[in-house]
């Protein structure tokens, strides 16, 4: 064996080797057909008579380009999301499909139209992770063929014409006075409620109104830049004016 020949194998050796890395699996292919795949690490693939494939197997993220849609209730919204898929089958990934990568996002662009489309406006905006599961569950079952696994669909951004928006803050800013306005009914009842409860009390006690005047005198005269207007009740003044009465009559006789 000569040294050139020596040379040659070497060299041949080296252009055989393949490195497959840890999170890929390797395709080979002999004169054309799919002989089997390569774990990760150094593959010999002969020159000329084999070739091969990576797939990489780790998460991948789709993001899925603005998609205008009409809604059930006939609104046009503005649509994004995200997708995150992983191969699971790099077999079927490769020759089931010629690019999955793009043939993924246009399913799910078309997948996300279609959904959007069967929910009205008001179950888009409350119920985004339901609407993104069903995109997950459509997409998952038409890909499963392809050798891909969707994990997860998110719901990035939708948006709403102009005049939809400032109708939809006129309408919360709206539900928002309803809800001040019944509250405050609500405490404004209360109130009245504890005060008429109280002057029933007080009413139904002897000397107890005294007592609450004198407390409210007392509370009110803490502060020295205060001027109390103090009035006689009712009760003391029909008393003296009885007491003036008796008097009178008294000395008519």
């Amino acid at each position: 064996m000569t040294f050139f020949t020596v040379i040659f194998l070497l060299l041949v050796l080296f252009a055989s080797l393949k490195q497959i890395n840890q999170y890929e699996v390797g395709l080979k292919f002999t004169m054309g057909r799919f002989t089997g795949t390569m774990a990760p690490g150094w593959r010999l693939v002969v020159p000329v008579f084999q070739s091969y494939r990576k797939v990489d197997m780790r998460v991948k993220a789709v993001d899925v380009p603005d998609q205008r849609a009409i809604t059930r209730d006939n609104v046009s919204v503005t649509v994004n999301a995200v997708i995150y898929y992983r191969v699971s089958s790099a077999e079927r990934a490769i020759l089931e499909v010629e690019n999955f990568f793009y043939a993924i996002s246009q399913y799910a662009q078309t997948t996300m139209r279609n959904v959007v489309g069967e929910a009205t406006l008001d179950e888009l905006l409350a119920n985004r992770e339901k609407i993104a599961e069903r995109i997950r569950d459509i997409v998952d079952r038409e890909t499963d063929a392809w050798g891909l696994k969707v994990s997860n669909v998110e719901l990035k951004d939708i948006s709403l014409p102009g005049d939809m928006e400032r109708t939809i803050a006129k309408q919360a800013e709206a539900e928002r006075e309803k809800r001040a306005v019944i509250i405050n009914s609500e405490g404004e009842l209360a109130a009245a409620q504890n005060m008429a409860e109280a002057a029933r009390i007080l009413s139904g006690v002897d000397g107890a109104l005294h007592l609450r005047t004198l407390q409210s005198i007392n509370d009110v005269s803490s502060d020295q830049s205060n001027t109390i207007i103090f009035t006689v009740p009712l009760e003391i003044l029909k008393a003296v004016e009885g007491f003036v009465a008796g008097k009178k009559h008294h000395a008519e006789k």
